[in-house]
């Protein structure tokens, strides 16, 4: 496992985060694991859009759908 540093953090908000993780019951560690966990378990919209485009790009051709309609409509 990688280790991680963050410099520059501004106090207010490394106190606040101490808070935060006292609050959940967490080491300031183990609350940047979960927060990190929680982020990359999320997708981004650009891999959500990408997989939009993976999931619902058809086959199939509006030729090939027109002349299924027409085929169904003389099958009448």
């Amino acid at each position: 496992m990688t280790a991680l540093t963050i410099r520059d953090v501004p106090d207010d908000q490394i106190q606040t985060l101490k808070v935060r993780a006292a609050q959940a019951g967490k080491s300031l560690q183990a609350y940047f694991l979960d927060l990190i966990a929680r982020e990359t378990s999320k997708p981004t919209m650009a891999e959500m859009v990408a997989r939009l485009n993976r999931e619902t790009t058809a086959g199939v051709s509006t030729e090939d759908v027109l002349a299924a309609i027409d085929e169904a409509r003389t099958g009448r």
